[in-house]
């Protein structure tokens, strides 16, 4: 059932969802401060290609906190939208809600990226 929603998600959006992860990662990466953020960031474009069978775990301390808000002032809101509007759109319909809550998933973490974990779902 996993393999049919990674499939299935690839074309209702995941593609697109991993290619703007991947493009703010290669932004990031440009200056050399910025290449753990953009590693990161390309971490987070595998978790958006087959984000079905995979949790996210949330944590982190204070480095992870600052990191936080310099992302969001820089790339973590305009991706945090991006998702968040897919999802709407997905839950419109009942076969698009396990998609467009996976669409919230990353929403979430887009706003959120560090200090959190990817591990595989029970």
């Amino acid at each position: 059932m996993r393999l049919l929603g990674n499939l299935l998600w690839c074309i209702l959006g995941g593609l697109l969802s991993a290619l703007s992860w991947a493009a703010a990662g290669l932004l990031w990466c440009i200056t050399i401060v910025g290449i753990p953020i953009g590693l990161q960031c390309f971490k987070f474009a595998s978790l958006s290609l087959f984000p079905f069978g995979k949790e996210v775990v949330y944590g982190g301390g204070a480095p992870s906190l600052l990191l936080n808000i310099l992302w969001l002032i820089f790339s973590g809101l305009p991706l945090a939208i991006g998702h968040a509007a897919w999802g709407c759109l997905l839950c419109i319909t009942i076969v698009g809600i396990p998609f467009g809550l996976q669409f919230f998933k990353l929403a979430r973490l887009a706003l959120t990226p560090f200090g959190s974990r990817i591990v595989p779902a029970l």
